[in-house]
């Protein structure tokens, strides 16, 4: 195996198609929707990277306080010779597991971007170059097969990320990695905890209004993409926490009447004076409903670690 083998899963149109899905159903609905992974160009990514760095933003610093304490425990029950990472963009945090993983013989990181894996692979290779690299530019929520590489397998899904899916969307996903996972492999999820509504609600609405450019973002690849008229400013950012569900909203809601046109949609469509519309899902989890989660996809939690504060949570899973 080379040092660096990057495999195409997903068509060279892909993302322009599912945009317009995902813009076609989310504008045609009410009440009105899209998904969060539309925040991510090139832009959305850098105003993301800075929303980690926020004094209110806490996920990022307390899952890597869990990592750089547990990382050598995490290597010592798994003893994995692949690390597979869904959603790895950077690969940053994953560095802890690389160096804590003395018998690693292959990575293997999953993203739909392939300037993000080709730039992390860069990075890591020439840190490593005894690590083998194998990256898939793949949707790893659409089903996923992996390449040939040594067991046991460690698969990670860090970040809290499983918190954007709904919970059927969830279901569908964990029982689609329980099939990626033989005997003796394990799956590594980062998770945000319930906490108290102010910290999590200041998470998502920070003071430097950070959050609030990052989610109105997706509008600015709504014009660039789709060439829709549609000015950022004419929306306000908004963050709440929903009690029931027991997690964060992000919306934007329309500062007044109006019409966005998207002709390569041949779409329009109109939002009334304070209609909101849904760009994120952030869930808040419990490790008794973490574990009963994992249970219903055929997955044993064996391992919870959280940071001192207890607002973040890593939990190691196996096959049942």
């Amino acid at each position: 195996m080379s040092p660096f083998l990057l495999t195409r899963t997903l068509p060279e149109d892909a993302t322009d198609a599912a945009l317009r899905a995902d813009v076609l159903h989310g504008l045609t609905r009410t009440p009105k929707s899209l998904p969060p992974k539309w925040f991510y160009d090139a832009r959305g990514s850098e105003l993301f990277e800075e929303i980690t760095r926020l004094p209110e933003y806490y996920p990022t610093r307390a899952e890597r306080e869990i990592l750089a304490a547990r990382a050598p425990e995490i290597a010592a029950a798994t003893r994995a010779r692949t690390l597979v990472e869904l959603g790895s963009g950077s690969s940053e945090k994953t560095r802890y597991l690389l160096d804590a993983l003395p018998g690693l013989h292959s990575y293997v990181p999953v993203d739909v971007s392939e300037s993000a894996l080709t730039g992390a692979a860069e990075t890591l290779l020439a840190e490593r170059p005894e690590l083998n690299v194998h990256a898939l530019i793949a949707d790893f929520t659409r089903g996923l097969a992996l390449p040939g590489t040594p067991a046991p397998r460690l698969v990670a899904f860090l970040g809290g990320t499983i918190g954007n899916l709904l919970p059927a969307e969830r279901t569908v996903f964990l029982r689609s990695v329980r099939t990626l996972l033989d005997p003796g492999d394990f799956l590594l999820l980062g998770t945000d905890l319930v906490k108290d509504e102010s910290v999590l609600v200041r998470a998502y609405d920070d003071a430097a209004g950070v959050t609030a450019a990052f989610n109105k973002n997706v509008l600015t690849v709504l014009a660039r993409e789709l060439d829709a008229d549609v000015d950022p400013g004419d929306f306000e950012h908004v963050a709440l926490w929903d009690h029931d569900n027991e997690w964060i909203e992000m919306r934007l809601r329309a500062r007044s009447s109006l019409t966005v046109k998207i002709p390569e949609l041949d779409l329009v469509v109109p939002f009334e004076a304070g209609e909101e519309m849904r760009t994120e899902v952030s869930a808040k989890f419990r490790q008794d409903g973490v574990r009963k989660e994992l249970a219903e996809a055929g997955l044993d939690l064996t391992h919870w670690w959280t940071d001192e504060e207890g607002r973040f949570a890593l939990s190691l899973a196996t096959a049942s």
